[in-house]
Formats: structure tokens, sequence, C-alpha cells
């Protein structure tokens, strides 16, 4: 039985007896020839312009194709590896070749790679492992201007220095706050404990408020502001002479008469208790004058 996509066709009188590519005397990808070349799909890592093509086409980055694979020489102990292949569209043969030095790949033959025109003295080619390859202008100045390179290292060795130092910091910072793991969580449980009194005794006191007003408001956080302004608010008493006469002869919260007429009962009645409060409030209070005040 020829399974899916396994390779060439076999008749099934000769399934276990041999193979697709010795019944069709065809070499199998990627076998290694004897004169040390090997068939694989190589994958562009790059934009490549061809030379070959009338007008120049660009080969895309990531287009596959059939390419022999050679090693033409070494790079201290890593081998340097060619991969020759066609362009379909022209027939024209490229070359490809690894550069070990640089971590890239090298066109050497029927293209160039495409410049995406970064600009400056370094050129990035996309594909090439961000490595910046340089105009021969510039690898010759710094070939030349020693002071240029030292300059350069110098400035390294300050970043590396620096980056330790602070490295070593954040350690003994480390260290000094959990020396003691026993001691560092009992601080951080007493203020945890601290923090939840004060939030408790906070909320009874507004839970406290709320029911001696009647209201079911929620109640802010006291700020600065409302401290100041509490200040300024007097209530004045039956010898005050500033104190407002309708204010004077009664006292903060008037307790009602049973005599007051029906309709001045109906007529607070109908009011909510908040509203009535407010209106009490504001009759019985008064704020302080300012002494500096012109009036």
């Amino acid at each position: 039985m020829q399974g899916f996509n396994m390779g060439r066709y076999v008749p099934p009188d000769l399934e276990g007896t041999t193979s697709g590519n010795a019944l069709h005397k065809k070499r199998a990808p990627g076998t290694l020839r004897k004169d040390g070349t090997q068939t694989v799909r190589f994958e562009m890592p790059f934009a490549v312009i061809c030379h070959t093509c009338q007008p120049l086409q660009i080969i895309g980055q990531g287009v596959r194709f059939n390419a022999v694979k050679t090693r033409v020489g070494q790079y201290f102990s890593t081998p340097i590896w060619s991969f020759a292949l066609k362009h379909v569209a022209c027939g024209g043969p490229i070359e490809i070749r690894t550069d070990p030095r640089n971590t890239a790949y090298v066109v050497v033959k029927g293209g160039k790679a495409r410049d995406y025109g970064d600009g400056g003295d370094e050129v990035l080619r996309e594909g090439e492992g961000g490595v910046p390859i340089l105009m021969v202008e510039e690898r010759e100045r710094r070939r030349g201007d020693a002071f240029a390179r030292l300059e350069g290292e110098v400035v390294e060795k300050v970043a590396v220095e620096g980056n330790a130092r602070r490295i070593k910091e954040l350690y003994r910072e480390k260290e000094r706050d959990w020396e003691d793991p026993w001691e560092a969580n009992r601080r951080m449980r007493g203020s945890a404990r601290r923090e939840r009194k004060v939030r408790k005794r906070e909320e009874d006191a507004d839970e406290a408020l709320k029911a001696r007003l009647g209201t079911d408001m929620e109640l802010l956080p006291g700020t600065e502001e409302d401290a100041l302004r509490a200040k300024l608010v007097t209530f004045g008493g039956a010898d005050d002479d500033s104190t407002p006469s309708h204010t004077r002869h009664k006292a903060f919260f008037e307790t009602r008469s049973a005599s007051r007429p029906v309709t001045a009962l109906s007529k607070v009645a109908k009011e909510s208790r908040k509203e009535a409060l407010r209106r009490e409030l504001v009759d019985n209070t008064r704020a302080a004058l300012n002494p500096f005040g012109d009036d």
C-alpha cells in the first residue's frame, strides 16, 4: 500500500523490495554526492536583486529554491557553505555563501542584496543578523585610527563597570532587607495589623455617625480642608449679640411642640428627613466672620 505523499510511485508487486528512487533511478533529495555536494531546500534570507533579469527583478525574502550545497572553505573551525541556485524567472545562476565572521549571508554571484537605504557609514541588510556592513572608507579609517577604537573600548568599559556597581548595590540592599526573614515578616505583619485597626476604628465611627443622622449615604474620609472649614463654623449662644435673633432664642435641635398647627406638621412630614435636617443645620449655624475681611 503506497502511503500518501511518501515519495515516488512503487507498484504493488514491488512494494517492500525496492524504493521509489531506486526504481526510477533518481537520487533522493538531500543525498550527499561523491563530489561532496548536496541538493537542499534553500530559503532566501533577505531580498536579492537578480542581475540576469532584464529589467532587474527582486527575489523576495523567504522564497525557496532547490540549491546545491557545497563546502568552499572554513573560518577557523566553522565551515563556509555555498548555495548555488537558479532563478526560475530567467534561469540565471545565483550563489550565496555563509559569512561566519559576521554571522551573515553574502551574495557572491548573479545578484546583490537589496539596499534599504538606511544611510550613514553603516548599511544594515535585512536577514543578515543585524550586522553592520561598513563601507570601504570607514573600514580603512577604523583600521588606521587606533584612538577611535580605544575610545570605543573605554566607553564600553565604563558602561560595564557602572552596571556591575549597580548590580552589587541591589544585592547588598536585598541582603540587608532580608538578612533575617522572620524579622522582616514580623515588621510587615505589625504594620498591616496597625493599619487594619485604624481602618476598623474609622469604619465604626462612620457607622455610628450614619446611625445618629439616620442616613445611608456613604461618608468620604476626612481631609485637611474639611477640618479647616469646620473650624470656621461656630454655634452662637444666648448671650452672643452677634448671633441672629431667630437663632438666639431656640436650641440647636429644637423639639417640636405638640401645639404646632396641623398645617405646619403636615408640611414638615412631606419633606424628607434629610431635607429637614439640612434646614435645621442651616438655621442654627453660622459661619465665623473673617477678621481680615473688609466688611
